[in-house]
């Protein structure tokens, strides 16, 4: 018997769907929820028993996504709790991670670093749904597709244990991991605290390769203070688009590269130059909206400009595609 045969304790559940490979594609984050649907046909099993489940799975864009709730019971989390004000959830897992999952945010946070999904979580009949392989992955679950079975095949898998007869270096063959990444996994700096009986998480959720690009508490700040300034007034929709406004300005060519060079460069932005900027006190719905764009969720993709139209009048603006109109602001490529 080898290494991974003696250290994992597994129990499978076999997600049945009828003719669909539901793990394969990948979910763009912008996907409208409204193209979701209910799988009825979807099947459970825990160890071999079938699970009634209290709410239906959904599938969008090929991908197979679970009430929160559920997947986090199966996999028998410490805490599940919901933040009404960000609408998040956040998990504690059974081996004492901490995972956030926010409304149509593709950025997760794990354990406090933040990494980029390929699909976005979303609210539906009042329950977040979560893609399965990233939730059963930082569950410290594999995640298999049965093409045979035609069933997405979930192992758990129990931490490694280190010993005399299981050292370090053995377990990282068995993985298919390096030290290093053990490292990242466990939150180590280095090996020197790994002696016998430590207890090593060995699982790597394929989300560790793709980290989410950082911003700075002084970036968070400003966009939301310009979002206050300029659509304080709005929804949560309407702020969450003008600032992301911004952020498309930083990856335009046309406009400068960063944050606070877009709000202070050029005329669009009059409340940075006038004093207002200065004075905002974001409110909650705006620090959410601000906070929810740095992490790539964006309801105005490809628009670099936002206007009233009984205020902003003329050829320029009459010339601009308008992708988008919320609230009393068009949004505009």
């Amino acid at each position: 018997m080898n290494v991974k045969a003696i250290l994992l304790k597994k129990r499978w559940i076999h997600i049945v769907v009828a003719a669909m490979l539901l793990l394969a594609m990948p979910l763009s984050a912008s996907a409208a929820r409204g193209d979701a649907k209910v799988t009825k046909d979807a099947v459970i099993k825990l160890d071999g028993e079938a699970v009634t489940l209290s709410e239906p799975a959904m599938t969008l864009n090929d991908r197979l996504f679970v009430p929160v709730a559920l997947i986090a019971e199966l996999f028998e989390a410490k805490k599940v709790g919901w933040d009404k004000v960000n609408q998040q959830t956040m998990i504690e897992t059974a081996l004492g991670d901490t995972i956030v999952f926010g409304d149509g945010v593709p950025v997760v946070y794990f354990n406090g670093a933040r990494y980029v999904m390929d699909a976005a979580p979303f609210i539906e009949n009042g329950r977040m749904y979560i893609p399965l392989r990233h939730a059963a992955e930082l569950l410290h679950a594999t995640v298999k597709w049965n093409k045979e079975e035609e069933a997405a095949e979930l192992a758990t898998v129990e931490p490694a244990i280190v010993s005399a007869e299981i050292p370090l270096a053995d377990i990282v063959k068995s993985f298919g991991t390096s030290e290093a990444e053990l490292l990242v996994r466990n939150e180590l700096k280095n090996a020197d605290g790994i002696k016998a009986g430590t207890k090593l998480r060995v699982v790597m959720p394929s989300i560790f390769d793709k980290p989410a690009k950082p911003y700075t508490e002084q970036d968070y700040k400003l966009l939301a203070k310009i979002t206050m300034v300029e659509a304080g007034y709005e929804s949560y929709e309407g702020q969450l688009a003008v600032a992301n406004v911004i952020l498309n300005r930083a990856k335009d060519a046309r406009f400068p590269s960063t944050i606070k060079d877009v709000i202070y460069s050029g005329k669009q932005f009059p409340p940075a130059h006038n004093g207002l900027l200065d004075k905002a006190n974001p409110n909650a719905s705006v620090l959410r909206a601000a906070k929810d764009a740095l992490n790539g969720k964006n309801n105005v993709r490809g628009a670099v400009y936002f206007f009233n139209p009984k205020v902003s009048k003329g050829s320029f603006w009459s010339s601009l595609d308008v992708v988008a109109k919320i609230g009393h602001h068009h949004f505009a490529e």
